[in-house]
């Protein structure tokens, strides 16, 4: 039997961690893989759009809505085998890390506290204080929409980079399960992030009890307003509102000179793949945008804790919001001459 549910039509604001988008046009809620790939074939049969819905947090939708079909991935749990673990595309994220470090299992604690859904994870290759997803991932299962099948891409098949994957960008891949390898030795993967080791108390490189990571990395992102709070403001949101920006080698030398001269301070900057990674949010704040820099009618604003996070105050609109985005992306080219650029999806809607 068949068990998606097709519920009452609600605003997708009940449904992201911004609290703001219109409503759907339909809604269904597939809490099985089967069901989520019967929902998927149904719309693509019907040339219907469809909008794949996981934990919400990583989306920004317009005040329009969307005018398609809202297929909410509803498939949870996980199962291990040996030092693998497969986990269904809807289970909650942090509620498996959770799960995993209570079990003695390691590899993803220093990703806990992050919202959202275990299928989202490979598409952006999440990542925080110094892990990525594609370090874990050994494989992810999807429903291949121009092909009409079920497959298999190891990780080496996912073109995994930073904050991105071949799945990003296209919504051809439905992502249904992902495999990821574990610790059994019940130690974090090595501690990379400086804040972090400080935090600890380790050196980089050390390897600490997985609870303890964990513990660690809630604190710091509690103190950042990026663990989910009903009563928080500055935890409506979608995350980092931007990556941070990768400037290629060739252009790197200027670049960094330039933000240097106008700030008359040292630049923050990582190596990355193809050229030099700078902070957005160091960008972000010497431009003259400070946590808690107010948007339209103060109904939106940076976090008070963190200005990588553009948050709700409580009776946003989506185009407050990207108002907001816009305006701080423009300040940071004005000044520094890099452009910003939107980690989540934007549905019906453009900054």
């Amino acid at each position: 039997m068949n068990s998606a549910r097709t519920p009452a039509l609600p605003k997708l604001a009940a449904y992201t961690t911004l609290r703001l988008g219109g409503p759907a046009r339909r809604f269904v809620s597939a809490v099985t893989s089967e069901d989520l790939v019967a929902a998927v074939r149904e719309a693509d049969a019907a040339g219907e759009p469809v909008l794949l819905l996981g934990g919400g947090s990583n989306l920004v939708v317009g005040d329009a809505g969307f005018d398609g079909t809202l297929v909410e991935v509803a498939n949870t749990g996980w199962r291990r085998d040996g030092e693998h673990v497969e986990v269904q595309a809807g289970q909650n994220w942090d509620a498996f890390v959770a799960g995993l470090v209570e079990a003695g299992l390691g590899g993803l604690e220093c990703l806990s506290g992050i919202p959202g859904s275990v299928g989202a994870t490979p598409i952006q290759n999440v990542g925080a204080y110094g892990c990525e997803v594609a370090e874990s991932i050994v494989s992810v299962e999807l429903y291949d929409r121009g092909t009409r099948e079920v497959r298999t891409l190891k990780a080496d098949e996912l073109g995994f980079a930073y904050r991105t994957s071949v799945l990003k960008g296209t919504d051809t891949g439905v992502v249904l399960s992902v495999r990821f390898e574990v610790r059994e030795d019940g130690l974090s993967a090595p501690i990379r992030y400086a804040e972090l080791a400080r935090t600890l108390g380790v050196g980089i490189g050390a390897r600490v009890p997985a609870a303890d990571a964990r513990s660690a990395v809630l604190e710091l992102r509690r103190g950042k307003g990026m663990v989910l709070d009903p009563a928080d403001h500055d935890t409506w949101s979608a995350g980092s509102f931007f990556t941070n920006p990768i400037v290629p080698w060739a252009e790197a030398e200027a670049v960094v000179k330039r933000i240097t001269e106008t700030v008359g301070a040292e630049v923050p900057q990582y190596p990355a793949d193809g050229g030099v990674k700078l902070s957005a949010a160091w960008l972000i704040e010497r431009a003259g945008f400070a946590k808690g820099y107010p948007g339209p009618g103060n109904r939106v604003s940076l976090s008070t804790k963190h200005t990588l996070a553009l948050t709700n105050r409580g009776d946003a609109t989506t185009e407050d919001l990207l108002a907001l985005a816009r305006e701080v992306r423009d300040g940071v080219h004005e000044r520094f001459g890099v452009r910003l650029h939107p980690e989540p999806l934007l549905i019906n809607c453009v900054i």
